[in-house]
C-alpha cells in the first residue's frame, strides 16, 4: 500500500497533525481506534468521508514509522 497518496500535513489544516489527504481527519484518530480493537466498518460509519483504502494507508504509515526510519510526509 502507497499510503503516501492519501496521507498528507499542512500546518494550516488541524495545526500541522498528519490527516487523511482532502480531510481534517487525524490519522492517530483511525490507528487509535484500531488498537482498541474498533473494526473496519464502525470507524468508517463514524467517519464517513473515508474509505477502506484510507485505514490500509494509516496501517501502512504506522509500519512506516515502526521501522523507525526518518517518513517524509507530502504537503
Amino acid at each position: 500500500m502507497d499510503w503516501k497518496a492519501y496521507i498528507s500535513t499542512d500546518p494550516q489544516i488541524t495545526h500541522g497533525a498528519v490527516c487523511f489527504r482532502g480531510t481534517r481527519i487525524p490519522v492517530s484518530v483511525v490507528l487509535d481506534n484500531l488498537a482498541s480493537g474498533e473494526t473496519l466498518e464502525p470507524i468508517l460509519d463514524h467517519y464517513s468521508s473515508l474509505r477502506p483504502e484510507h485505514i490500509s494507508a494509516a496501517l501502512g504509515y504506522a509500519a512506516d514509522l515502526a521501522r523507525e526510519r526518518i517518513v517524509p510526509i507530502p504537503a
